[in-house]
């Protein structure tokens, strides 16, 4: 049996009010991990969503089984970061995927990602907008010139060598996020991109796959203006520490 046989990943989903994408996102990681052969499962980690999230990913259970699909639930709203830790810790995988479960990041680009990391021993992979032919669907100019500049800016404070920084669709060896998570003292938005930034300074491998991203199809973004402020306050933050 060789080491790839035995690869694993673990997919970490944490949830808040996603009733609606859920079944779809589950369903499209089920049909491109059975494509692509690949041993996988998937952590839902449900933050208390009042509009019934957790009884979806129950159902879902039943329909997939419980060794593919892992309900981790928590009973509040706790936060991005926790819910990693929080994945983590239950995670059998060798290796952990992020991403969100809004059906922004879509399911079929993680073989590409799987075959990247193989390709060259990768700590981690990004998924990137801004290359190749990564792009932006379903976004408008404001949320661009948001993203863009948010990218920008850090580019030219924190020089960390990716390309996309703040999304959120990555695939870790289990140890490398381990490693970072425990680093990491931003919340929310922030913190994908602290996690690049320090895994540069740490000497972690990243390599890059070209992702089209598509805004959230039902519901409303969860990007707005306050978090944009709070965003850049945590990137001069980050600014002064690192």
């Amino acid at each position: 049996k060789t080491s790839e046989d035995s690869d694993k990943y673990s997919v970490l989903l944490p949830t808040y009010n996603e009733r609606e994408n859920l079944p779809l996102i589950v369903w499209l990681l089920v049909k491109y991990f059975g494509e692509s052969g690949y041993n996988y499962e998937i952590i839902v980690i449900d933050d208390g969503s009042p509009d019934g999230t957790l009884q979806i990913a129950e159902q879902l259970q039943k329909i997939y089984g419980h060794d593919k699909i892992v309900l981790r639930p928590r009973p509040k709203k706790l936060g991005l970061g926790t819910a990693y830790i929080h994945g983590i810790k239950h995670a059998t995988g060798n290796f952990i995927i992020i991403m969100d479960a809004d059906l922004s990041h879509h399911p079929k680009f993680i073989p590409q990602f799987i075959e990247k990391q193989k390709e060259g021993g990768y700590d981690l992979i990004s998924g990137t907008r801004y290359r190749g032919d990564g792009g932006v669907y379903g976004w408008d100019l404001r949320r661009k010139l948001i993203s863009r500049g948010a990218n920008f800016i850090t580019q030219v404070l924190l020089r960390p060598g990716a390309s996309d920084l703040t999304g959120s669709f990555r695939l870790y060896k289990k140890n490398v996020l381990e490693s970072l998570v425990e680093r990491c003292v931003s919340k929310g938005y922030v913190f994908q991109m602290e996690m690049i930034v320090r895994a540069r300074q740490l000497g972690y491998t990243i390599g890059e796959v070209p992702i089209s991203f598509v805004d959230r199809v039902y519901g409303e973004s969860k990007l707005g203006g306050n978090e944009i402020v709070s965003f850049l306050k945590g990137l001069l933050t980050l600014f002064a520490t690192t």
